[in-house]
């Protein structure tokens, strides 16, 4: 994950995120991947703690592979209504920013 780790923790109060496999339905625990990536959240008890959108059940790999499918934004939007622009966009970035970019040389075969 580079020089981010997946371990920004933010306790929230009351919100859609259930706290319960913590221990504690008052507090719930949230997990921001990245700075800058509000919407990009990981929980363990969902996905198995995959990169996903908003807490829900949507994987970033999944929204891009839709991406892929769907390059119609309509297309999309019909099938993802619960997807937002904002959504699409951090799933990008995020993808973006996951990948190390490396410079690789090649030599000629002597």
């Amino acid at each position: 994950m580079g020089a981010w780790h997946w371990a920004t923790l933010a306790l929230a109060g009351r919100s859609r995120y259930n706290g319960a496999a913590f221990g504690n339905s008052d507090v719930s625990l949230r997990e921001s991947i990245m700075p800058g990536f509000n919407r990009i959240t990981s929980d363990p008890a969902i996905m198995n703690g995959q990169p996903c959108i908003r807490g829900m059940r949507l994987t970033v790999r999944r929204v891009l592979e839709a991406l892929a499918t769907y390059p119609d934004r309509d297309q999309l939007r019909a099938e993802y209504p619960e997807l937002e622009d904002e959504d699409v966009r951090q799933a990008l970035a995020y993808a973006a920013a996951s990948l190390d970019d490396k410079i690789l040389e090649f030599h000629e075969a002597s």
